[in-house]
Parts: structure tokens; sequence; C-alpha cells
């Protein structure tokens, strides 16, 4: 059974290239797949449309021809979308990008079709890059190929791929992969062409290359370079920095959804903090304990009995002492509350809808416990790259991070300490906890390096340059503790004589 492919044609203002370009297309592409040309004009100025319909009366090849015409321009992204959702609607398996200039040789279709094929990729591109020298010879302006270079290759290590050519026009999708990517919401103009290459990549869909021919001619380009230049770098950085967990784009958000806790043992974070801080063969109330980890791991570096509370123990991937399913919103469990010598709260009091009830009740369990010292953690949203984000209007929440979508409360180093003093509790110790760099960079010398810079700014400013908050904390005596302990220390008789004197 053949293929059913789409040859989608883009064209705005191409009189003069555009039928040549349709009568360049093999004969092969018509005899071996169920082929459909689908002519898009843009709104052109000139007599490009007049000159499609002439085209669609006097084609003579065996293939259906469609013309449509967008009663606004759309932009080069936005005339894309139309036509990938045409393709998609109408049950087709690949969808060939082609421009109405010429510029890219309609001759190589069949070439690209078999290659997307045997290869089984997601994408193929036709590469001006991969024969040296030859870009150069097709006549591309020696400023369009250096800043083809150099913008290919940033992007390459920004986003940790490997193509030739980030920039060319001439593509052909699976229609497989264009439904799994939500291209509609990528920019009109010519962003787009990184922005989908962005989303195949985070889509985990393969893209292949294939060397084409260069050819300037007569066509006009309505690109301004710089411009597109810092448009597409924007959009890269801010794809990288969706891994930070910094800014996020919706667009971009193309992972499966997973319940994975990230470890944070092994560097400076909440997580290695508590560690440090807990003493050999004490009694641990791990509070919101999710996957276990840090629990397990003080039970078998410190000898420590663990009891974990978390909603569901389906998120629990390590063995600890005890487990007690619990909503917090819905209070704390009972268990003996005097015998606990530390409490885990590690970034989970922004999960919870009433922090200032919960941590209200968590002083009514513990307030007669002299001995117990708190372990709790969360972001900072004054931290500065939110800062930043909010000069430029932004404050998008993602899947983790301080600005994660689960966060019910968000808080700075004042409104932390204000909840934690407003609930009777004291604060004996303050960290500022840098940026989880280890996460998402792979080599440990720019890790060192770039924790270290962030401690060094987290010295002199802990509100603007943590990227989250580490306190430890201790119950405040009760008036009923103080009470009981003046009477035990000079007795109610005392007190009682001086009364009846």
């Amino acid at each position: 059974m053949k293929k059913k492919i789409l040859i989608y044609v883009v064209t705005y203002n191409h009189e003069k290239f555009i039928e040549k370009t349709i009568n360049r297309i093999n004969d092969e592409v018509f005899e071996n797949y169920e082929t459909e040309i689908l002519i898009s004009d843009d709104k052109s100025s000139d007599k490009t449309f007049e000159i499609l319909k002439n085209i669609k009366l006097n084609f003579k090849k065996d293939c259906k021809i469609s013309i449509i015409s967008n009663p606004t321009n759309q932009g080069y992204g936005g005339n894309q979308k139309i036509g990938y959702f045409y393709a998609i609607k109408n049950n087709f398996d690949y969808v060939v990008l082609l421009h109405g200039d010429g510029q890219y040789a309609p001759e190589l279709i069949g070439k690209l079709l078999n290659r997307i094929q045997s290869e089984n990729t997601g994408a193929i591109f036709g590469s001006r890059m991969i024969e040296k020298g030859s870009a150069i010879k097709g006549g591309m302006p020696i400023y369009k190929f250096v800043g083809n270079k150099i913008l290919t290759f940033l992007q390459n290590k920004i986003l940790g791929c490997n193509l030739s050519e980030f920039h060319s026009g001439y593509r052909i999708y699976s229609i497989s992969a264009l439904k799994k990517i939500p291209f509609s919401l990528n920019s009109n103009g010519y962003a787009f062409d990184t922005e989908i290459i962005i989303q195949l990549l985070f889509a985990k869909q393969k893209i292949s290359e294939l060397s084409i021919p260069t050819f300037y001619g007569e066509e006009i380009s309505y690109v301004n370079g710089f411009y597109y230049a810092i448009q597409i770098m924007i959009e890269t950085l801010k794809a990288k920095t969706q891994k930070f967990n910094i800014f996020y784009e919706h667009k971009y958000d193309l992972a499966e959804e997973k319940n994975v806790y990230l470890s944070k043992m092994n560097f400076k974070s909440p997580h290695s903090e508590a560690i440090k801080r807990v003493e050999n063969n004490s009694l641990i109330l791990d509070i919101g304990c999710n996957d276990g980890s840090v629990s397990n791991n003080l039970i078998k570096e410190k000898n420590c009995k663990v009891i974990g509370v978390d909603k569901d123990k389906k998120t629990l991937n390590y063995e600890i002492t005890d487990f007690h399913s619990f909503d917090l919103d819905k209070g704390l469990p009972e268990i003996d509350y005097e015998k606990i010598d530390y409490i885990l709260l590690l970034d989970v009091i922004e999960h919870i809808k009433n922090p200032e009830l919960f941590m209200k009740n968590l002083y009514e369990k513990i307030s007669k416990n002299e001995k117990v010292e708190i372990l709790i953690s969360t972001g900072n949203v004054s931290f500065l790259i939110i800062r930043l984000m909010l000069l430029i209007g932004s404050f998008n929440y993602g899947k983790r991070g301080i600005l994660d979508k689960t966060h019910t409360r968000l808080f700075t180093f004042n409104t932390f300490k204000n909840l934690i003093l407003g609930s009777n509790f004291k604060i004996i110790e303050t960290v500022g906890i840098p940026c989880p760099f280890p996460i998402v960079l792979k080599s440990k010398l720019i890790n060192k390096i770039l924790i270290n810079i962030n401690f060094f700014f987290i010295f002199f400013s802990k509100s603007i340059f943590s990227y989250q908050m580490f306190l430890k904390i201790k119950p405040s005596p009760s008036l009923e503790l103080l009470l009981e302990k003046a009477q035990k220390k000079y007795g109610n008789n005392n007190v009682n004589q001086k009364i009846n004197s």
C-alpha cells in the first residue's frame, strides 16, 4: 500500500518562481506515493494567486492539487501550522514542506522520502551545511553562512544535539511525530522552525539530515537576520532554562509525566543539610517523606529509626522503619511525638493548603518535647531569577522548582520566618541554599564553579540569591510548660504561703 504524502507549498509573492517550482517535482514521487499538493498563498500582493489558479487548471500529473489562500497574512510559522493541521486531519503519513521560490530543490523530495522511511525518523531535513563549501558555491552570502554556522553551533551546544543546520526550510515530517507536539502553540514568525525542532527533540523524536545543494537566485528574503538571530536564541535558551525549572513554556512541556523525586543528597541542598545535622541513633519523623530516599539514607548511614508520613505509600521506593499514610491538609497522624528527636519538613510546607494551621497543629503535638529539632525548607520566591521574571511580566508555573504548579503557597525569607515565629517556634539557624545545578548539568567542574559563585552572592544577600531556604527551628516553651517548671522549682506550697500571708 502506497504511503500518503502531502507536499505542502508555502508561497508569498512568488509569481516568478511558483510554477517552475511545482513543475520540478519528479514523476517518481507521484508514481511511488499517493500524493497531494497543497499550495498555500499567504495573502500575496502580486499575481501569485492568479498563477496558482492556472497551475491547478493545467496540471497534468496524476496528483490531486489544492489551493488555499489566507484572507490575512499568517506569517511563515502560521502558514505552516495550517498545512500540518490539514495533513493530520486528512490522515497523511508524511508532509513535505516546500518553499514556493524554488530555493530548495523539489527534485530531491523522493530521495528525502526514502530516507525518512528507511530510518524511521520523526523528521528529515535537507541540509546545505553537510558538504563542506557547497553552501558558499551555491551563492549563500558569507554573512548568512557565518551566521548559520554560529547559530547552529550554539543551539547544538545548548540543546545537546548534533544537527549540521538548524535553519534549513526544506523538511519532511512524519505525521505521527507532529501528533506528539503542540506546534500550534509556536510563533507565527520565522522562529517557528527552531521551536518545532526543540519540540521534536523534547518529544524524543529523531531528526535525520540529507545533504542538499544550495541555490540563491532572484528570490527576496523577508527575514531580518539580526532580529531572527536574537529571537531564536531566546527561544533556545528558554527551552534550556525549562530544564532548570526556572522559565516555563507550555509548548516545550513534552516530558512524560512521572512522579520522580529527585535526590539532592550529593550536593548543597535541604536534603544534604538535614542529613548533616541529624545525630546518629536518632528517632526521626519525616513528614512528606515521598520516595523515602532521605529516610533510607539516615537509616543506613546514621543508624536512625524513621517514621515516614505521606499521602500515598505508592510513592515509597525505599524501606523505612515505619510509615503512616496521611493527608497533611487534614492534620497530623497520632504518634508519640514526645519521643521524636528530629522532624523533617523538607520541601513540604509549600504544598500544604493552610500552612499556618498545619504549623499550629504541629506545635501543639510537640510543645512539651524540649529536645526535638525541626529541619524545614522551602523555595525562595524572592530569588533573583524570579524577580527578573516579574520585571519582564513573567510568573510561569512549571513541573518543578520554586514555581512548581503543585505549590499552594510561596514564601520569601521574611514570610517564611513570620510563619515560623507566628506559630510559636524559635529559629535556631538560617541557611541559604544555592541553585541545584548538579541536577541539570553533567560537568562536575562547572557545577562546582557555579555553586561557589552562588554561595559568594548568598553571603551578601540570602534573600536575593538563595534558591531555597533551610531553617533549623525548635518549639518555644509553652506557657503551660513554663508554669510547670516554675512550680517544680519553687514548689506550689511556697506560692500558696505567700498568697495566704
